[in-house]
C-alpha cells in the first residue's frame, strides 16, 4: 500500500508539472465567455464556478498541500486553512469590488513563489540557511492575500457585469470554500494513510522537492510571459 500511495502522490505532482502553466490561476475560457455574457445575480452558477476554480487550480492545491504537509491536529489544520481562506477571500472580493488588480503575470509568478517558499519551509531550509524560522501563520495569511489578488485580477480581466456583482462575488467565494474543503478532504485522506508508512520521511523530502520544482516552473513561465508581453 505504501508504494501505491507514493506512486499516487508522485503522479499527481508530475501532472502539476506537465499541466499548462497558463491555467494555474485562470478561469477556463468557456467560463470566461459565460461571465462576460451574463448580468444580474446568478447564485448557483457562480458557486459552481468558484468550486471548479478551486479544485482545478493546481497552484492553490499545491500550496494547500504544502501548508498541511506536516500538520497533524485538525485544530491546527483548521487554523491554517482559515488564515489562507480569510486572506484569499478578502483580496478577491475587495479587489473586484474596488476594481483593483495587479498585473496577472506578476501576481501569478508570486503565487508560484508561494509554492516554492512553502516547500523550502517544509524542508527546513530557512532554519539551516538563516538560523531563523519565519512565522508560518503570518506567511500563510500573506500568501492567501496574494492568491486572492491573483483571482481578482483574472475576474477583472473578464469584465464581469456590475449588475448583481456583490451577490455573484459572494456566491463565487462560497464555491471556492466548498472546493477548498473538497480538496482538503482528498489531500488528508491520502496523507493520513501515507504518514503511517515507515518511508514517509524519506518520500516527503522528494515530494517537497517536486513541489518546489513545480513552483519554479510556474514562476519561470509567468516571468517569461511578462517579459515577452
Amino acid at each position: 500500500m505504501g508504494g501505491r500511495v507514493w506512486a499516487l502522490v508522485s503522479l499527481a505532482l508530475v501532472f502539476f508539472l506537465l499541466a499548462h502553466p497558463a491555467f494555474a490561476h485562470a478561469v477556463a475560457q468557456g467560463d470566461k465567455g459565460y461571465i462576460q455574457e451574463i448580468s444580474g445575480p446568478h447564485i448557483v452558477p457562480f458557486v459552481y464556478l468558484g468550486a471548479k476554480h478551486m479544485v482545478t487550480g493546481y497552484d492553490h492545491i499545491l500550496f494547500l498541500l504544502g501548508v498541511i504537509f506536516f500538520l497533524y491536529g485538525m485544530k491546527e489544520i483548521g487554523l491554517y486553512v482559515t488564515l489562507f481562506a480569510v486572506g484569499h477571500s478578502s483580496t478577491m472580493l475587495l479587489g473586484v469590488w474596488f476594481d483593483f488588480g495587479l498585473n496577472s503575470y506578476i501576481i501569478d509568478a508570486i503565487i508560484g513563489f508561494s509554492v516554492v517558499y512553502k516547500a523550502l519551509d517544509n524542508l527546513g531550509a530557512f532554519q539551516r540557511w538563516f538560523g531563523v524560522q519565519p512565522d508560518t501563520r503570518i506567511a500563510t495569511l500573506i500568501f492567501g492575500l496574494l492568491h486572492g489578488f491573483g483571482l481578482a485580477s483574472k475576474i477583472l480581466d473578464y469584465d464581469i457585469a456590475p449588475e448583481g456583482l456583490w451577490v455573484n462575488l459572494l456566491s463565487f467565494n462560497v464555491g471556492v470554500e466548498i472546493g477548498r474543503l473538497l480538496a482538503l478532504a482528498a489531500i488528508l485522506a491520502v496523507m493520513t494513510r501515507w504518514r503511517r508508512r515507515p518511508a514517509f520521511v524519506r518520500q516527503a523530502y522528494a515530494v517537497n522537492v517536486l513541489m518546489m520544482t513545480a513552483g519554479f516552473a510556474l514562476m519561470g513561465y509567468q516571468i517569461a510571459g511578462y517579459v515577452l508581453a
